[in-house]
């Protein structure tokens, strides 16, 4: 089962094939002005003002998007993972209600703390975490990334964190973080194999996570629903890793890492002969192309973030997961 991109997807692939093909400058501003030309200096993704910015300028083209559920009013903010479940999500309100959300409430973030890693090389990208008057006591953690200083800073992932599982970070003495390569050795599972590994462990069960909401709670509900009287449920796994997908890491304080990562998912429904089946609801019945008769496949886009110990001193924690429908097909 492929993944298409529609045609903002591939302008924002496009765009970074050149951004890839140029030669970038970094201005930084800290006591005076330093410009530094080239890819390999290890410096600051953003200067603090420049952070919050940022998570300003993504709150309220955010609200104004939830409110008049038009992801074109929010498109320029956010990227990847993110951007498809959001895109999908007002997609399907829209169609229920094409006036938008005259009652919604706007989003409010709080207590905001910045971790901004010091790093050579695009994409330059740093973490906020918020507490906000939706989502009880949870805390929003956003990834902003950007890959070139011409480009608008976009929210890439997003996860809701309880407020003791945000993990302290290793900073330098300045206050800046450290980016954590994807392809580490150090850890239990490299950043850049997250993914597979988060996508076999739902297939095959294993020993690498923890036990938890995102794991074996999981696999057992889909355990549970595989087969119901007259319906039966196949789920199929990918990772995704490429471009605006890649996994993102930050080193915690006690030489793991925080990982954000994304993961594809499809659950097919089929009836069994002589039964008929139906949309769940609405917003499945809006996304679907094809008319469902006896099957139903749901495609899903999961952002996930984990906490990833060094290697052979624990597993690896999933302490978040935000996933939407993006797509489905009835046959």
């Amino acid at each position: 089962m492929s993944r298409e991109r529609g045609p903002r997807r591939l302008r924002r692939l496009d765009r970074n094939a050149l951004i890839a093909a140029s030669v970038t400058a970094l201005s930084l501003t800290a006591s005076g002005c330093m410009v530094v030309h080239g890819e390999k200096e290890i410096l600051p993704s953003a200067t603090k003002a420049e952070a919050a910015k940022a998570l300003q300028q993504f709150t309220t083209a955010y609200n104004k998007a939830e409110k008049a559920y038009d992801i074109s009013l929010e498109a320029d903010h956010v990227s990847g993972a993110l951007s498809d479940i959001l895109e999908a999500r007002l997609k399907a309100s829209k169609a229920t209600s094409p006036g938008g959300n005259p009652s919604y409430t706007p989003l409010e973030l709080s207590d905001t703390k910045f971790t901004i890693p010091k790093k050579a090389g695009w994409p330059r990208w740093f973490v906020a975490d918020a507490a906000a008057n939706k989502g009880g006591s949870a805390r929003w953690v956003f990834v902003f990334s950007r890959n070139s200083l011409s480009d608008p800073w976009e929210a890439a992932y997003l996860t809701l964190m309880a407020p003791g599982d945000v993990p302290e970070f290793k900073t330098d003495k300045d206050g800046w973080a450290e980016a954590v390569p994807a392809n580490s050795s150090e850890l239990a599972v490299p950043p850049a194999d997250l993914s597979k590994a988060y996508a076999n462990y739902l297939k095959n069960g294993g020993d690498t996570f923890a036990d938890g909401l995102n794991t074996t709670k999981w696999r057992a509900d889909r355990a549970k629903d595989a087969k119901k009287p007259g319906l039966v449920r196949q789920y199929i796994d990918e990772p995704m890793t490429n471009g605006d997908y890649a996994p993102l890491a930050l080193r915690t304080a006690d030489g793991g890492a925080l990982v954000f990562f994304t993961t594809h998912h499809f659950e097919k429904q089929t009836a069994y002969t002589g039964t008929t089946l139906t949309a769940p609801n609405k917003a499945v019945e809006t996304l679907t192309e094809g008319e469902i008769k006896q099957s139903l496949t749901m495609e899903i886009v999961s952002n996930e973030a984990a906490l990833t110990p060094k290697k052979g001193s624990g597993k690896v924690d999933v302490l978040g997961r935000i996933q939407g429908l993006t797509s489905a097909k009835g046959e």
